[in-house]
């Protein structure tokens, strides 16, 4: 799949998810060409993401706001703040499993979305809308699933690559605010990245005047891709 053209489409102009006031288009894949994990990374190595069974990279004509980025993990080393959250967090673990609608992880979904998400387009949480965007069984995708004793905290949709590791989305309790569950995440994506002798971690998108995305520029060194090929980030 790796080496075989894949034909591309375009959305016309809509709302911006990120950006008030903003229009945005989407170039996408085929959603019914299900990517094996060759042609899955070599899409993030192009600037896509995935969602669900869509892939798809922001083409939008009067704005180049959304920015793809990836840490180097064997380079990263957690500051300050990042090495505090990770001592925090010492009494939690994390189990893989394969991605799956149960009650428990969509219990803790729709608490995230409706407290930290309620003016996105993701509110209201349902549990089609849960299967559709996480569910869907990749072949290389994972939930990691944080938890403090028995109880589910956090999970982190992890997908795995030959050379690098995803972020595809992660969801955690939203009254937790000590434990940074989200920069907890990934930390330990890197370090499991890091310690599998894989490249990077993508993060998706990076947008400057997006509050929610700023988090991505304290994992340093990160790089941006330029629509050609990945540079050293420059806000």
């Amino acid at each position: 799949m790796a080496d075989q053209r894949i034909p591309l489409y375009q959305t016309g102009l809509h709302p911006c998810s990120y950006l008030d006031r903003k229009d945005a288009s989407t170039v996408f894949l085929d959603p019914n060409i299900l990517l094996n994990v060759e042609g899955a990374e070599v899409m993030a190595e192009q600037g896509f993401r995935r969602s669900g069974r869509h892939t798809y990279r922001p083409h939008c004509p009067q704005c180049h706001g959304c920015i793809s980025v990836r840490v180097n993990v064997q380079d990263f080393q957690p500051n300050r703040t990042q090495r505090k959250i990770l001592n925090r967090n010492q009494d939690l673990h994390i189990e893989v499993s394969e991605p799956q609608l149960t009650l428990e992880n969509y219990r803790l979904y729709r608490r995230y979305i409706s407290e930290r998400h309620r003016d996105g387009d993701m509110f209201p949480p349902t549990a089609r809308q849960f299967q559709d965007f996480l569910g869907v069984d990749s072949g290389f995708t994972q939930f990691w699933n944080i938890r403090r004793g028995h109880e589910l905290v956090g999970v982190a949709v992890t997908d795995n690559f030959r050379r690098s590791l995803a972020s595809v989305y992660s969801f955690f309790d939203p009254d937790d605010h000590r434990r940074s569950l989200g920069t907890y995440a990934v930390l330990k994506q890197i370090e499991a990245a890091r310690q599998s002798g894989r490249l990077w971690l993508y993060l998706g998108y990076w947008i400057s005047d997006c509050r929610k995305m700023r988090y991505k520029t304290a994992f340093q060194p990160l790089e941006m891709f330029n629509g050609n090929d990945w540079q050293h980030f420059q806000p």
